[in-house]
């Protein structure tokens, strides 16, 4: 009798031992205010004020954001600029763009590019094209599904 009644306590025990980790996980997940969304990128183009990155919206469209290079340079309130690129290196994984927002607003952007300009995700802003004021006055980007 002793054994089942034991036995039952630790079945008990257990069994509740998800519900408190449930419950700390929503607490946590509730009191942050960061989240990102990422986009595979179709084609990155640099240019002399920045990068104009089309990636993948849905299954079949595409989308087009402009980075101001200020993004990539200054500093911002944190210590860290507001843009970073990463090279990525030879293999698998495919370009993309994470955006991370803080309390609805934009935090910071990431940039992974891969190393090779040769890469089909490269591109070329012809020498005649000025889009110099697709780049101005740029505080946020919101990516488009």
């Amino acid at each position: 009798m002793k054994k089942v009644v034991l036995l039952v306590a630790i079945c008990i025990a257990l069994a509740s031992v998800p519900v408190f980790a449930q419950e700390e996980e929503a607490e946590t997940s509730s009191s942050s205010n960061y989240y990102y969304v990422n986009a595979p990128i179709q084609k990155v183009y640099p240019y002399r004020k920045g990068y104009v990155v089309t990636y993948r919206k849905g299954a079949i469209g595409s989308a087009t954001t402009y980075l101001p290079l200020e993004w990539f340079e200054k500093e911002v309130e944190g210590g860290a600029p507001k843009g970073e690129v990463i090279m990525l290196g030879t293999g698998t994984q495919w370009p993309y763009l994470a955006v991370y927002y803080k309390g609805g607003e934009i935090s910071h952007v990431r940039l992974y590019v891969r190393k090779e300009r040769s890469h089909e995700t490269w591109g070329d802003v012809p020498a005649g094209i000025n889009i110099d004021d697709k780049f101005e006055s740029i505080e946020t980007i919101k990516l488009e599904f």
